[in-house]
């Protein structure tokens, strides 16, 4: 491995990229593509950085991973500079190591280890470094998935170097209860939405939800809530909003997480006339670095394949072959492929250097061994997907 790839992870690493704000670090992964010899290098209207290598041949596999981080938070809590892309007992530390611009570097130069054989790979390898994922998962990448086709997408995201071939998607449900202001002295004379609210995030708390014998259980959990008029210093609220986080399994819609609560809200109706209450889907916008503006439903679809799926069994036996892990498994958390594989069916996988679990921390770091063994992982990968024209 030559010693300019651990430098340019590092490098990444000084450039903090929040969402909506990775112009410096997309200029930077676009100019190692460029350094590397890719065939194309540019970036879109939102400003993902895309590279391309042009094979021979009619396939298509995509690299893809977000240049996007959360912020640092406390730095009180950090025992490194979160932005210091430090190197310590084999370790590179930072936000964004994980989670994941190391991961996305290593892509870079995976496919670039393929450069030398592009005129006898049977198809194009494209790498993808994405804006606004911590923020949406897959909107951005949607936009390049309106420009190219490919046959596979490979998600970088930590998964100690596992086949991730599922996860469970994500939607943002929103409740809102209506009611009448009064004087808190006289209760009588108002409606109190908060009271109304309790009583539906009760009996939401009590629905029953769907399950999946690998990805586990569906989940929704109250993440905010908050009343007007506020302060409610003596007054009766007469407006409350709140919102759930719905972990979904695969074949989940959006009507069908909806529905459920839509009918709570009906016999609550039924039981208590007074009762008024809307439920929907949150909807949200970001200014990209661009100037350009994102905008979507947060309704991030699960997905899951088989192990038997030959495109799977194709990855698994490149793996083999070439001494890599062959264990599969599923992500716990939400990634980009909700946009491949959730919303567009496109055969998605998951394999990335690091853990799930040091994402969003302090001290966040990837270890350099998995790095290394990714960089081999990615080519094994884009190659055997792809196949050979000799």
């Amino acid at each position: 491995m030559s010693s300019s790839f651990i430098d340019d992870c590092c490098r990444t690493i000084r450039i903090p990229s929040e969402s909506g704000e990775e112009g410096k670090v997309a200029a930077f992964f676009k100019s190692v593509m460029e350094g590397l010899g890719y065939d194309r290098a540019w970036i879109d209207d939102v400003g993902n950085v895309i590279g391309l290598i042009k094979g021979c041949g009619s396939g298509c596999v995509m690299l893809q991973g977000h240049m996007d981080t959360v912020g640092a938070g406390d730095p009180e809590a950090w025992h490194v500079d979160p932005f210091g892309g430090i190197i310590d007992q084999g370790r590179i530390y930072g936000r964004g190591t994980s989670d994941m611009k190391c991961a996305l570097m290593t892509m870079v130069y995976a496919a670039a280890d393929l450069i030398p054989r592009k005129t006898t790979l049977a198809g194009d390898i494209y790498v993808a470094g994405v804006v606004c994922e911590e923020a949406f998962e897959g909107v951005a990448q949607g936009r390049i998935l309106d420009e190219i086709s490919p046959d596979l997408v490979v998600i970088g995201e930590a998964s100690e170097l596992t086949l991730k071939i599922g996860q469970r998607g994500r939607a943002e449900v929103v409740v809102e209860t209506y009611g009448k202001s009064a004087h808190s002295s006289v209760p009588s004379a108002g409606i109190n939405a908060v009271k109304k609210m309790t009583r539906l995030l009760s009996a939401i708390e009590s629905m029953t939800l769907p399950g999946d014998s690998f990805l586990g259980p569906a989940i929704i959990e109250v993440t905010d809530i908050r009343s007007a008029p506020y302060p409610g210093a003596s007054v009766i609220p007469n407006y409350c909003r709140a919102t759930l986080d719905r972990r979904t399994l695969p074949g989940e819609t959006r009507e069908s997480v909806l529905a459920p609560i839509r009918d709570i809200t009906v016999r609550l109706k039924a039981e208590d006339p007074s009762f008024s209450a809307d439920v929907s889907l949150a909807r949200a916008e970001t200014q990209c670095y661009t100037g350009a503006f994102i905008e979507t439903e947060r309704f991030f679809p699960a997905w899951r394949f088989e192990q038997n799926e030959p495109f799977v069994q194709k990855i698994l036996a490149a793996l083999e072959t070439s001494g890599m892990p062959t264990d599969t498994a599923y992500y716990g958390f939400c990634t980009d492929a909700s946009q491949s594989a959730g919303e567009r069916g496109i055969p998605s996988v998951g394999f990335g250097p690091s853990k799930e679990n040091l994402a969003h921390v302090a001290d966040e770091y990837v270890e350099i061994d998995q790095l290394e063994k990714a960089r081999k992982g990615y080519a094994v990968i884009a190659a055997g997907a792809l196949g050979s024209l000799e």
